[in-house]
């Protein structure tokens, strides 16, 4: 009898561990996500008409990129980590794929939506929920499980819970509710899940990173950093929610201060990896985050003028988001694969590119003509992630070179 082995290449591959399918579900919906919304402002500002269905464009693209886009890489990442944290077996693939299902498949029912399909954006809402769920079953029980308490490991979950609300609220205002559920979906999304999600994983992560990769080194890991993080978030994301922009500079100069002080004490001397180096430079856009919020607040609560518009939130979410996007995917990815701890050319290229992004995005506000400088920016997504992405993909669809499971 004559068998035929699989190609080296081949889809199962997926499957081998859950930072694979969720990875290389997440990289599909960025350039997806991207090439809609690109599409979109490029046709807004050129006064073309394109098919679209249900809420405004803008609403969309945040739903899209918080709940769906950047939880796709969350969930591949924790659904890895969470039974290393724990010191518990590794998660079987029965419970992960349809995590992954659901979010890509939740994804693809919105842009189809966007793109006209009536029942697409409920649809892919319904998705999503079903994927972040199957997630969150599989997560919580773990929490149980463990001996000991790992704190990082619940500081996510609850991140995802908060996620879950806003996903909640998305779907009640697709159901009919108030526009009000949308905005509280944007505002939940990024400074009640997204920034305590990055925070914990950077608390955890990156003093083990810089100790395995540079001698001497001090990991510095205070529980009080982490847990000073969640009130100062909330705190500011409850502000928001009641529309006091005047005060949000009261907890974002207390994180100001935390993000400024966590990356000087991280920050390793001497020389090291620039893979290393890039996860402290996607940091270090934190503290500058902060600093453009409490710019526009002060500004508020003194003249009444609402300022840079749009530009602290790009920062957080293109420039802290985004390039450490890059610097962690790339970091797991070269880990979990057997190849070597480095940063190759080409998420130098991206990680480079993400960044130019993010500072395109922030001068729109004071561009004459807008919409042109965020089409583009829209558009620098793809530059800058397609080669990288088009990477990963090979990787995930292969077994790893060292021979290993996984």
């Amino acid at each position: 009898m004559v068998t035929t082995a699989l190609p080296d290449t081949h889809p199962r591959h997926l499957f081998a561990a859950p930072h694979r399918l969720l990875f290389f579900v997440g990289a599909s919906n960025v350039l997806l996500a991207m090439a809609w919304w690109t599409a979109w402002l490029t046709a807004t500002r050129l006064g073309w008409a394109l098919p679209s269905s249900g809420p405004y464009a803008g609403w969309l693209h945040a739903f899209v990129m918080q709940y769906q886009m950047l939880p796709s890489f969350v969930f591949g990442f924790l659904l890895t980590t969470f039974p290393r944290w724990m010191g518990l077996p590794d998660i079987d693939r029965w419970r992960y794929a349809p995590v992954g299902i659901g979010l890509f498949g939740g994804q693809l029912a919105t842009l189809l939506g966007a793109l006209g399909w009536e029942a697409g954006i409920v649809v892919g809402a319904w998705m999503t929920l079903g994927g972040w769920l199957a997630g969150l079953a599989t997560l919580g029980p773990l929490l149980l499980l463990e001996k000991g308490t790992t704190w990082h490991a619940r500081s996510c979950f609850a991140a995802l819970l908060v996620g879950l609300a806003g996903l909640a609220a998305w779907i009640a205002f697709l159901l009919g509710g108030s526009p009000m559920a949308a905005y509280a979906m944007i505002k939940l999304g990024g400074f009640g899940m997204l920034l305590p999600l990055y925070w914990t994983v950077a608390h955890r992560m990156f003093p083990f990173f810089a100790g395995n990769a540079v001698k001497p080194y001090t990991a510095w890991r205070p529980m009080g950093l982490l847990a000073a993080m969640w009130p100062l978030a909330l705190a500011h994301l409850a502000l928001e929610l009641a529309h006091a922009y005047a005060w949000t500079w009261l907890p974002d100069l207390a994180l100001f201060a935390l993000s400024g002080f966590a990356l000087a004490r991280w920050w390793p001397a001497g020389p090291k990896p620039f893979l290393l180096t890039a996860l402290f430079l996607g940091f270090a856009w934190l503290p500058v985050t902060f600093a453009l919020y409490i710019a526009q607040s002060v500004v508020y609560l003194v003249h009444g003028d609402y300022l840079l518009g749009r530009t602290p939130a790009h920062a957080l979410f293109i420039g802290f988001f985004g390039s450490l996007l890059v610097a962690m995917v790339t970091r797991v990815t070269q880990g979990h694969s057997g190849r070597a701890l480095v940063m190759p050319p080409v998420a130098i290229y991206a990680f480079v590119a993400i960044n130019v992004v993010a500072l395109v995005r922030i001068v729109v506000e004071i561009s004459p003509d807008p919409m042109l400088w965020q089409a583009c920016a829209a558009a620098g997504w793809l530059v800058a992630l397609t080669p990288w992405i088009a990477r990963l993909g090979r990787i995930y669809l292969a077994p790893r070179i060292d021979g290993r499971p996984g």
